[in-house]
């Protein structure tokens, strides 16, 4: 059963610590599962990029890491958490590891793919890493990208919903 809106949704951040998405409402979220090991792993450039761009802009970007994939994210919390700092430099906030699909699914990704958009296969499974989630300030799901886009491409996406509050 997934939450009752996007802002009912919790999650652990790397440390344990609780993340409440409530502190998300009038926010645009991108949320993204991420790996160390992924082929789309310098990806983390371009969303660390998006987050100092945007970030005191009431823009919040959420890494989930996920070993669903080839196993591309192996690791324990703090070698997650040094990977992240050291390699990418990253800042914004990366969450414990999770699954994305399947019986031990987060409810925060039953909750995405239940109100995402149904078009272009994005029915269901998330299908690979760094697939991502675009939430608009009234924690409505209005945009699906596949693996494969970069986080710069989704700026302009994020420039509109901006602009309409």
């Amino acid at each position: 059963m997934t939450a009752a809106s996007f802002y009912d949704l919790k999650a652990k951040k790397l440390d344990g610590q609780e993340y409440d998405f409530s502190q998300l409402k009038g926010k645009v979220v991108l949320i993204v599962n991420v790996a160390s090991k992924c082929g789309f792993t310098n990806q983390y450039k371009g969303l660390e990029e998006l987050w100092q761009k945007y970030q005191n802009q009431n823009v919040v970007i959420l890494g989930f890491p996920c070993n669903q994939f080839g196993g591309q994210e192996p690791g324990n919390a703090d070698e997650i958490a040094n990977f992240c700092s050291l390699t990418y430099q990253v800042t914004f906030p990366i969450m414990e590891k999770i699954d994305v699909n399947g019986d031990n699914e987060s409810p925060v990704y039953a909750y995405l793919k239940d109100h995402g958009p149904k078009t272009f296969g994005f029915i269901g499974r998330v299908k690979w890493n760094f697939e991502k989630f675009l939430v608009d300030q009234e924690g409505k799901v209005v945009n699906r990208f596949w693996s494969n886009t970069s986080p710069e491409s989704i700026g302009a996406d994020i420039e509109k919903l901006l602009a309409q509050k």
